[in-house]
């Protein structure tokens, strides 16, 4: 990145980085499966797409990284590793990129500017993300666990020399609807623990839970209506006196519930607003299931070309630059080239 003048610096911190949770799943376990000591990290990849103001980090992989712990300085990253890993992940997605490259902190390191420059072999303006993985005393005790920055080479306004900087954009976690299913399955059985601080991630009830909350819901409405009729059948056996504030409110709970079996245009509007809904959530599904398919198709596609491009020799790239210089295009001398060999095989047969 260029660089920029400090009001360039102010507008680039307005850029949001978006977040997904199957990434931070990815780097908790790259963590967990490294036994790190208190001040080594772990690096990998961002993957995702880079919209101006919005970095959408859908994926990501983790790399071999090593650093000396006495000199951060001096450290190891096998950038070949990081393009042969790009190029397995292109075939099942063409539309996931590099965007940049996290780790796990949970401070910025003296090396991460360096690092930052060796990523910008792979996009022009790589983001740093640090995730916090600390159970307890880290940024997710107060927020969300993750912080985002660019690396600048600020020009100063009074002339002085240009400073290389981290600039902080702000973060935030959102999750597709398949993405909220994954999670919801894989903390369905964890729950909070004393070593551990409650939160809402730790808490989540699992469907059995669900259920037998609901069930225990009900059974406490049973035992409410069991004692409503009680007092009535008591009150008209006159073996209590009225309570006419209980009367008052018997009512108006009454007069609330929707008269359907009386009221035939209420049980009519009441059954064509239920079936609007179905129908609504009926074409959302199949929506989806439509650009699902349609995203896959054009992934396909994209794979196909990028191929057909890969597959290509030096002298054919080097006939469609000419082609195209001409305002010929490659497919018309490919034809003509096609053709040209035909006419030769016939006149050999003659």
């Amino acid at each position: 990145m260029p660089g920029l003048t400090t009001a360039q610096v102010n507008e680039l911190s307005t850029v949001n980085v978006v977040i997904h949770p199957l990434v931070l799943l990815s780097v908790v376990d790259h963590a967990a499966r490294v036994p790190l000591s208190k001040n080594k990290r772990v690096l990998g990849v961002l993957l995702g797409q880079d919209n101006g103001n919005t970095i959408n980090v859908a994926n990501s992989f983790a790399i071999p990284f090593e650093e000396d712990e006495k000199d951060p300085r001096t450290f190891f990253l096998d950038l070949d590793y990081v393009e042969e890993m790009w190029r397995m992940f292109r075939k099942v997605n063409a539309k996931e990129r590099p965007i940049g490259f996290y780790h796990t902190g949970p401070r910025l390191r003296s090396s991460d500017l360096e690092i930052s420059e060796l990523f910008k072999r792979f996009c022009s303006r790589p983001v740093m993300v640090i995730v916090d993985t600390r159970a307890t005393g880290g940024r997710g005790d107060t927020g969300i666990p993750t912080d985002a920055y660019f690396a600048v080479e600020e020009i100063k306004d009074d002339g002085t020399a240009t400073q290389r900087t981290f600039t902080h954009v702000s973060t935030t976690i959102e999750a597709e609807e398949a993405e909220e299913i994954g999670v919801e399955h894989l903390l369905r059985d964890i729950s909070s623990s004393s070593s551990a601080p409650s939160s809402s991630l730790l808490t989540t009830q699992s469907l059995s839970t669900k259920v037998i909350s609901q069930l225990q819901s009900l059974k406490g409405l049973h035992s409410r209506l069991v004692e409503i009729r009680d007092y009535l059948t008591a009150v008209k056996s006159k073996k209590l006196p009225i309570n006419h504030q209980v009367i008052y409110q018997l009512q108006e709970i009454i007069g609330l519930l929707p008269q359907l079996g009386t009221d035939i245009d209420l049980g009519k509007a009441f059954r064509v607003g239920q079936n609007d809904s179905t129908l609504v959530v009926y074409l959302s599904a199949m929506i989806r299931t439509v650009l699902a398919l349609h995203d896959l198709i054009e992934n396909r596609i994209e794979n196909a070309q990028q191929e057909l491009e890969d597959s290509k020799t030096p002298q054919d790239r080097a006939n469609e630059a000419a082609a195209q210089a001409a305002g010929v295009k490659a497919e018309d001398v490919a034809r003509a080239k096609k053709e040209a060999e035909e006419e030769k095989e016939k006149e050999k047969k003659k």
